[in-house]
């Protein structure tokens, strides 16, 4: 059984500062211990690391 990839899924990285620097919107946020990259626009530039 195949699994798609829907534009919400989260990329799992090791380091995020490639990422927070692809789009002006991206914010690096932490929770729960994580540090996590939102971006309230453009949903597709979710992250992780991990």
């Amino acid at each position: 059984m195949a699994t798609t990839r829907s534009v919400t899924d989260m990329k799992v990285r090791n380091s995020l500062k490639s990422l927070r620097s692809r789009h002006r919107d991206n914010r690096l946020v932490r929770r729960k211990g994580r540090v996590y990259i939102i971006n309230k626009t453009q949903r597709k530039f979710k992250a992780r690391q991990g």
